[in-house]
């Protein structure tokens, strides 16, 4: 039997989830419409001022992969699904009101 090195892991004691994995948000859209591109400019923006990098936006256009709506219910486009931190939450439209996706995204709280 061989003993190979081990790799060790980095330590996270005392780390938040959004610290050790981020935000992990999926973006659905329908195609590159005027409404899809602005939904993803606005979440782009927000994440830059408010998550400082700590963030993973994924693009799932349904018209190439219209499966992928079952899998998060999604009724409408274009829908936010903020997977991580939990708990899921969902935004939909083109997130223009800024505001409204802080707090639905529970980053900024109501006031």
């Amino acid at each position: 039997m061989t003993g190979g090195a081990k790799k060790k892991m980095p330590d996270r004691k005392g780390k938040s989830a959004i610290e050790t994995k981020g935000w992990q948000l999926k973006l659905y859209v329908a195609g590159q419409t005027p409404r899809s591109i602005t939904a993803f400019d606005n979440l782009k923006l927000i994440c830059e001022e408010h998550l400082e990098g700590k963030y993973h936006i994924e693009v799932i256009d349904l018209l190439e992969k219209p499966q992928l709506a079952k899998g998060d219910q999604i009724l409408a486009l274009p829908t936010l699904v903020r997977h991580l931190p939990e708990p899921i939450t969902k935004i939909i439209g083109d997130l223009s009101n800024t505001e409204r996706v802080l707090v639905g995204l529970d980053i900024k709280p109501l006031c």
